[in-house]
């Protein structure tokens, strides 16, 4: 009997030998640099969570917010507004300093605004990526408290990012928002608790969701939210 032409001898490619060694070197790499891919793309150091930059004025919330009662729209006075959560302008600092600690050295930076009309170099904290929108208006008109994305802002003596502020961070919320909701006029009281309205907390996040007409939660998920 002829032998059979070469042609029909193999199905592959001789190369394709080298398949199988290239395949498991890529299983056994996978099981090595997923893991280690998600722990450091969720670490504290990733997310900048507990970043707290040195501001160019000492300034506490624990005193003004926790002690002293300042509500957060005071300084932040177009929250309820706009997108934007504008820093106070130095204005607005005056209002009390201007006869409040007028001589203390670490006011200096605000008098020497209030005189040459020059910005005080304020260090933003809480940073999004670019390509993510995000709007303070929707969320604190729709009862979405400080708290819950900037923490216990109030027991603050300097500010520092409590909360991730990553998409699955926030995804966990738009799945299901009812838990994070609170009335409209407690937004910004860091002490407010869902046992203070004297209901289930169940019953209220429900009651909510529906008061505020929050959109379906396969909507609140979809790219196209926050991804424009």
């Amino acid at each position: 009997m002829k032998n059979e032409p070469n042609s029909t001898r193999f199905v592959f490619p001789k190369w394709a030998n080298y398949l199988l060694p290239v395949i498991a070197l890529g299983v056994i790499g996978g099981a090595f640099y997923v893991p280690t891919l998600v722990a450091l793309g969720a670490s504290p150091k990733a997310t900048a969570v507990g970043y707290s930059p040195t501001q160019p004025v000492p300034y506490s919330h624990e005193l003004h917010v926790g002690k002293l009662g300042l509500d957060c729209r005071y300084c932040h006075n177009t929250v309820e507004q706009t997108a934007f959560a504008p820093l106070p302008a130095t204005q607005t600092c005056m209002n009390c300093h201007s006869s409040v600690l007028t001589q203390s050295s670490k006011l200096q930076p605000i008098r020497d605004s209030w005189q040459t009309g020059l910005p005080v170099k304020w260090v933003k904290i809480h940073n999004l990526a670019q390509y993510a929108y995000f709007n303070h208006s929707a969320h604190v008109s729709h009862g979405v408290g400080c708290i819950e994305c900037h923490g216990r802002i109030d027991q603050m003596d300097q500010v520092y990012q409590s909360k991730p502020l990553s998409m699955g961070w926030c995804l966990e919320c738009h799945r299901n928002p009812g838990p994070h909701l609170r009335p409209k006029d407690q937004v910004t009281n860091m002490m407010w608790k869902p046992s203070d309205t004297g209901k289930d907390p169940a019953v209220l996040a429900a009651e909510l969701v529906n008061e505020y007409k929050i959109r379906d939660p396969q909507y609140m998920s979809s790219c196209s939210t926050c991804h424009r």
